[in-house]
């Protein structure tokens, strides 16, 4: 069942739920806010498009605590699309997005996670983190010294204020304490509000105002297929993240038909595609959400902020945020995959080194992924095509498997060698025959040797497809 009212699920950590709800409501504003304005959305729909993507997600998601809205990664994905045929066609292509990745999900897309190797995902961990510090940064050029101040002043209270207590997350004291500072001295500091236009937006439920043609498919089509990837992707790699902090199993499954109905829902309303946020899922975790409560309470708390209290909600300082983001990209990294390096892991430490530097460089999480996979397969096929024949008077043993990869090292061997066995037994107890280049390999190997007028027996034999096998066995018996 999609829709969770299971009470385990939703009660249990009461009190822990509610202040990391209402810490990650405030979490997600800057990264919405910013990537909103860059992409040509109105912030406050972006805003309210999160709150319904957290909410949905609440209900209907695989990994409790986990937070999804709308992220930057997709924004810079739709920047081109909003860009060049405008807000309609947006909506519509996050629509279409939501509609695939149910369908996706009723497929059984994650199963392929299973492919992605962990030096990849530690790849993917480490970009994010440094994408999200790297946000931060850019930030600060041109602000005030004051903002440097708070900056600085917040990351020590992140660090600090959990050695003095553990009832309310730091993050929480830290927004409250830095606001109060921001209105006590006005004009000092960059605040929320100051970051673009946050006029009052009515959601209206509605389908997009487009043609509904073949040409607008092939104009939102590209653009949904690129959203859906990369959000199924960020959202699936962010589950292990969030089950190892909390120590629980998410279900993959779940999650991506729950992206889509959020997406679906989301566009239906106006907004743009949203999917899991790493930065904001830690925080959350970090501040000590566990259930669906945590959650549901930051979707609340993030409608509450747009319709009720965004005359309060404008004046948190970005200097506040940016602090906290910056503890939050530290705690991100995995730091123990710095053993990769430290160990001379040569291979593993590449595919960790340049998933991270294409996913920095392209800032497209889809790319990074691809390219990491590959180099990862073309490494293990690199190893696997080691293959080695150890001979002993007429014995030859085969060791390592005989596919597109090795049958030239194979025959090499056979036409390098010096040997004048005019008897020969080959051994493939060690090996097996991965492909149907193995075979033609050989099937070329016993008509060279029959037509040197040699003897050939071979043992051991294991070939995947029994067809095959049988045209090797009558070959030798010719």
């Amino acid at each position: 069942m999609l829709f969770s009212i299971k009470k385990e699920e939703w009660i249990g950590n009461g009190k822990n739920d509610l202040f990391a709800g209402l810490v990650s409501s405030i979490a997600v504003l800057p990264e919405v806010v910013g990537f909103a304005i860059i992409a040509g959305v109105n912030p406050m729909t972006a805003l309210f498009a999160s709150a319904t993507t957290i909410l949905i997600i609440s209900f209907t998601g695989g990994r409790p605590a986990m937070v999804s809205a709308a992220a930057g990664s997709m924004a810079l994905v739709m920047a081109a699309l909003i860009k060049s045929h405008g807000l309609e066609y947006m909506i519509a292509a996050t629509i279409l997005t939501g509609i695939m990745q149910l369908v996706l999900g009723y497929l059984g897309i994650q199963r392929l996670m299973k492919f992605i190797p962990k030096t990849v995902m530690f790849g993917f961990v480490n970009a994010l983190a440094i994408l999200i510090f790297l946000a931060q940064v850019q930030q600060l050029p041109g602000q005030s010294i004051w903002t440097y101040f708070m900056v600085i002043i917040t990351i020590m209270l992140m660090y600090g204020l959990p050695k003095v207590t553990k009832a309310v997350p730091p993050a929480l004291i830290v927004i409250i304490v830095m606001t109060v500072v921001a209105l006590a001295y006005p004009g000092y500091l960059q605040k929320i509000g100051d970051m673009g236009n946050m006029s009052t937006i009515v959601p209206t439920l509605s389908f997009p105002w487009v043609p509904f043609t073949v040409k607008t498919f092939s104009i939102i089509f590209p653009t949904a297929v690129a959203l859906t990837m990369v959000g199924l992707i960020e959202s699936l790699l962010t589950i292990p993240v969030v089950d190892k902090m909390t120590g629980s199993k998410g279900d993959n499954k779940r999650e991506v038909k729950s992206q889509g109905l959020a997406n679906i829902v989301t566009g239906l309303f106006g907004g743009p595609a949203g999917c899991a946020m790493i930065g904001q899922a830690v925080v959350n975790v970090k501040s000590g959400g566990r259930k669906r409560l945590s959650t549901f309470v930051a979707g609340m708390a993030l409608l509450i902020l747009i319709f009720g209290l965004k005359d309060i909600m404008i004046q948190i300082p970005t200097a506040a945020l940016i602090g906290i983001m910056i503890t939050v990209s530290f705690e991100t990294f995995e730091w123990e995959s710095l053993s990769l390096i430290r160990s001379f892991q040569v291979t593993e430490s590449l595919v960790m080194l340049v998933t991270i530097g294409v996913v920095v460089y392209t800032h497209n999480l889809a790319i990074g992924i691809f390219v990491g996979v590959l180099l990862s397969a073309v490494i293990f096929m690199a190893k696997l095509s080691t293959i080695s024949i150890v001979q002993k008077d007429d014995l030859f043993a085969v060791k390592g498997p005989l596919f597109f990869a090795s049958t030239h090292s194979f025959l090499h061997y056979f036409e390098t060698v010096n040997y004048d066995n005019e008897q020969l037994t080959i051994d493939f107890s060690y090996s097996h025959i991965l492909d149907h280049s193995g075979v033609e390999a050989l099937k070329s190997f016993v008509i060279d040797m029959k037509n040197q007028k040699r003897k050939i027996s071979i043992i051991g034999l294991d070939i995947h497809n029994p067809e095959l096998s049988k045209e090797i066995e009558s070959l030798l018996f010719e």
